[in-house]
């Protein structure tokens, strides 16, 4: 069974990560946590997904 509450607290937590990275005028660090976050959920999801 996918864990979406696991999968859920990754993104919100890279998308809070990329928030602040971007008011610090990090905006290329910002687009590499979004793309990593979203490598990792769906690893999440195909690995559970069984």
């Amino acid at each position: 069974m996918v864990n979406y509450q696991k999968m859920y607290t990754k993104l919100f937590n890279a998308i809070t990560d990329a928030i602040e990275s971007i008011q610090h005028g990090n905006s290329d660090t910002a687009k590499e946590i979004l793309i990593k976050a979203q490598i990792e959920t769906e690893d999440i999801y195909i690995s559970e997904d069984s």
